[in-house]
């Protein structure tokens, strides 16, 4: 009687969880109509958009462990907030109240990797003036030192410190960049690391970016503070481009985005290798502003040119016969329409070479001949 009494209960409870089974499964049943599958899914994944979606999934395969995360560190001097600090009578009584003197500020930005032994691209202000910085590649940490860089181009070289064999990036050729080319980003925005993001290119060749007038790719692919010096990449997998600045007022992304052309950058970085620096032709004229007033007093037909304002002492401008308002209008016969070109040119020409520079003087055409020397 006993155990059938036992054998009872077990039965009730066994019962009452089912029960609970059935009740939970009818309380739920307000989810079965969204549980249906949707009608846009189909099992053909060989359509143009699904083909897209696996371009871009297998980027981020190809990639995740070639863009690193840089973390900086620098010791700032802090000023003495207390007016009387240095005073001996307060010094007497109070000792030294002055607190710390300094303290440690932190940067972060990206890069990636350009070959198996660690030799690695990001921009110049990440890793400008900073005591040590820090590589974390596929989330192991490595320290680096600065090979070379530059702030003109703003590009830096930096190489990791320690063994391993690390997975480079493919460069592609940014002059074959159009308009409207789908490209992806993928770099650490506020430190989120790894992060993906995809637009299209919105411009090329802009330049009325900063002072420097250097060539830009613009993007609307999402890009933020701490994506610094991570690489633009085109729907082949290669990096065209590094990106760089965003145009915001709030420090936020408005879908205004700037890389630098990975054509310049490579040039730039073979510089970095070899001597840590970018050596920059020179020829010493100071520029002016070509307005269609003063070009007219000087008999040109437009303001295409760069108006000589000054000449530097003992510079090779100098030296070949330049004068102030001349107007260079080429230099070894290509044309030279505003001063940006001329800046162009001449800094990508081979320190010691002699070139002819024609100018506008007195009313007609002229040449002289300038050798090239290294910007001081």
């Amino acid at each position: 009687m006993r155990k059938t009494k036992q054998v009872l209960i077990a039965i009730a409870i066994v019962s009452s969880a089912l029960a609970g089974v059935y009740l939970f499964g009818a309380k739920s049943s307000f989810l079965d109509e969204a549980n249906q599958p949707s009608p846009l899914k189909t099992k053909d994944d060989s359509t143009v958009i699904h083909e897209m979606q696996k371009a871009y999934q297998r980027i981020y395969e190809d990639y995740k462990d070639s863009v690193v995360f840089i973390s900086t560190e620098k010791t700032v001097k802090m000023q003495q907030n207390n007016p009387f600090a240095d005073d001996p009578f307060f010094k007497q009584f109070f000792g030294n109240q002055q607190g710390p003197s300094t303290r440690k500020a932190h940067g972060l930005g990206t890069g990636f990797i350009l070959s198996s032994d660690g030799y690695i691209c990001t921009n110049y202000h990440v890793i400008a003036d900073m005591d040590s910085v820090t590589v974390k590649v596929n989330d192991k940490e490595y320290k680096a030192k600065v090979i070379g860089s530059d702030k003109i181009i703003d590009i830096a070289l930096i190489k990791i410190e320690g063994s391993g064999k690390f997975k480079p990036v493919h460069l592609g050729n940014s002059d074959e960049l159009r308009v409207g080319d789908i490209v992806v980003a993928i770099g650490n925005p506020f430190g989120l690391d790894r992060t993906f993001t995809s637009g299209i290119v919105s411009a090329t060749g802009r330049t009325a970016i900063d002072a420097t007038g250097n060539s830009h790719i613009q993007t609307d692919a999402s890009i933020n503070q701490g994506n610094s010096g991570g690489p633009l990449i085109n729907i082949d997998g290669e990096v065209i481009g590094v990106n760089r600045a965003i145009l915001s007022e709030n420090g936020g992304n408005v879908g205004i985005g700037f890389s630098i052309p990975i054509n310049v950058v490579k040039t730039t970085l073979l510089q970095l290798k070899e001597f840590g620096k970018v050596k920059r032709g020179y020829i010493g004229v100071q520029i002016s502003p070509l307005t269609e007033d003063f070009s007219k007093e000087l008999g040109l037909a437009n303001t295409e040119g760069a108006l000589v304002g000054g000449i530097e002492e003992n510079s090779p401008a100098e030296k070949g016969g330049a004068r102030v308002r001349d107007v260079i209008i080429a230099v070894d016969d290509k044309p030279i329409k505003e001063y940006r070109e001329l800046v162009d040119t001449v800094s990508k020409t081979e320190i010691g070479k002699t070139v002819k520079i024609t100018l506008w003087r007195d009313k007609k055409k002229t040449n002289i001949w300038v050798t090239v020397k290294e910007r001081p």
